[in-house]
């Protein structure tokens, strides 16, 4: 029977300091406001500190600031636990807006949250330090078998992790490999490693296996299990430098993952979240404007009033993308005629003076109006609010490998492209290298900064035609 053992990477006793530690600042909180009449919002307060808290600790494992198998480097440790702190922060500061109703729970946040971020961020800092100080002796007894030059680069990266191993040795695969162990290290060969495993009251072995598989290991992952000693395998396989790597199991079988899209499960829900909730209050806060936008359309021409076009989705799904119609009924069949006018190079089609485009049709795409329609296509779900741009089946076609990266997430009503030239880029591989640095870098802040970069674009009509 087979159990996830979820918590495996986790340092819990981290979370618990973070958590203690915030308690802290807590405390130093409401000293420095000692002189102030408090005693009547305590308990808010305390709301307002447990709501940090839970945020701060649920961003810093999304972030994997726990995870002990993440390298420790000052700069990373520093971005990661202010990326999770400014989460919690903005998360109270939205809570603060809508429920106070004192000034001193306003002052009170503005105090706390630099007293936290402060302490938070040095404990960060210094938890490496304190583990290795107080847990000098209690790690895993672990012994190391395969190649020398493995051995010696496993135990480089190892250093540099919050994992609190005791090394006992390393276990040559044979006399040939034990002539240039380094001495010290060397504790023995493979074929005696049931022994070395009483001798030394080892915790755990690594194997470290090479990609010509691990048959020559079998019998000795078997004496490892029989004698209830815990194995962790290092598969030295080929991995792409963009990918990120996480492993799983299929009933009895091990699966590793290599997982080239920024987007994890946990925080696709989260974008999926957001995009309902920016769908629905696009669609309410737009409503008036679609209504005169329709009226308009309907009013200057014999159209229909929304245009309705395939375009292709994640992965190659296809799916109707939904605009205000701002181009006459045969703009398709014209598209050919026009295409030695193409302004882009590569796939896509953009021309300025497009003679296709209606005289209302040229407000609307200056505006950006005609797109307001694609709130449906988030609502539904064909689309997110911020994402590559929704490909046409024929570019598609003409797609290079390295091209279709760019279409593995949702497209979006806007996006890297939208914001950083628009209509302004002339070349196709351009808006390739928008749309995958987008998808490679992804994060919630990412998103909430294009949507205001898009808000400024669209004021400014910067690169619409």
């Amino acid at each position: 029977m087979n159990r996830a053992n979820l918590g495996a990477s986790t340092n819990f006793i981290q979370i618990l300091l973070d958590i203690v530690i915030a308690f802290f600042s807590l405390i130093i909180t409401v000293l420095i406001m000692d002189g102030l009449d408090i005693s009547g919002s305590l308990k808010k307060y305390v709301v307002i500190y447990f709501i940090f808290v839970v945020i701060y600790v649920m961003a810093n494992r999304n972030n994997k600031v726990y995870n002990i198998t993440t390298f420790y480097y000052v700069d990373r440790i520093v971005r990661k636990v202010t990326k999770s702190y400014m989460i919690a922060a903005v998360s109270v500061s939205f809570i603060i807006y809508f429920l106070a109703d004192d000034n001193n729970l306003v002052l009170f946040s503005m105090v706390l949250l630099p007293v936290s971020y402060f302490m938070l961020t040095i404990f960060s800092l210094m938890f490496r330090y304190l583990q290795r100080i107080f847990s000098t002796d209690k790690g895993a007894r672990c012994l190391f078998v395969g190649k020398k030059e493995d051995y010696v680069k496993f135990d480089y990266y190892l250093d540099k992790t919050n994992i609190n191993t005791l090394h006992l040795g390393y276990v040559a695969l044979n006399a040939n490999e034990s002539d240039n162990a380094h001495e010290g290290e060397y504790v023995g060969c493979l074929d005696e490693l049931e022994q070395l495993i009483r001798t030394y009251n080892a915790d755990q072995v690594y194997f470290m296996i090479r990609d010509d598989g691990d048959e020559q290991y079998k019998q000795y992952i078997e004496i490892c299990s029989r004698m209830g000693v815990t194995v962790k395998t290092v598969i030295d396989m080929y991995r792409s430098a963009d990918s990120k790597c996480f492993t799983g199991d299929v009933g009895t079988y091990p699966v590793i993952t290599y997982h080239f899209i920024s987007l994890n499960t946990f925080e696709q829900l989260i974008k999926r979240f957001f995009d309902i909730i920016g769908a629905l209050f696009g669609i309410i806060l737009s409503s008036p404007i679609m209504i005169i936008v329709a009226l308009l359309i309907k009013l200057t021409s014999k159209e229909p009033v929304i245009f309705k076009q395939v375009r292709i989705g994640m992965n190659g799904r296809r799916f109707h993308i939904y605009k205000f119609r701002t181009m006459y009924k045969d703009a398709e069949q014209q598209k050919e005629a026009l295409m030695d006018q193409n302004e882009v190079d590569g796939f896509m089609f953009k021309m300025k003076d497009d003679p296709r485009i209606t005289p209302v049709g040229k407000f609307l795409r200056k505006t950006s109006l005609d797109e307001l329609p694609q709130f449906f296509n988030v609502l539904i779900g064909n689309m997110s609010l911020v994402g590559t741009r929704p490909p046409t089946p024929d570019e598609v076609d003409n797609y290079q490998i390295d091209h279709w990266k760019r279409i593995s997430i949702k497209p979006g009503i806007t996006g890297m492209w939208q914001v950083n030239g628009r209509s302004n880029l002339t070349s196709f591989d351009e808006v390739v290298a928008l749309d995958t640095a987008y998808i490679d870098n992804w994060s919630v802040m990412l998103d909430i900064k294009i949507m205001f970069k898009t808000v400024l674009v669209l004021f400014m009509h910067d690169g619409a035609y």
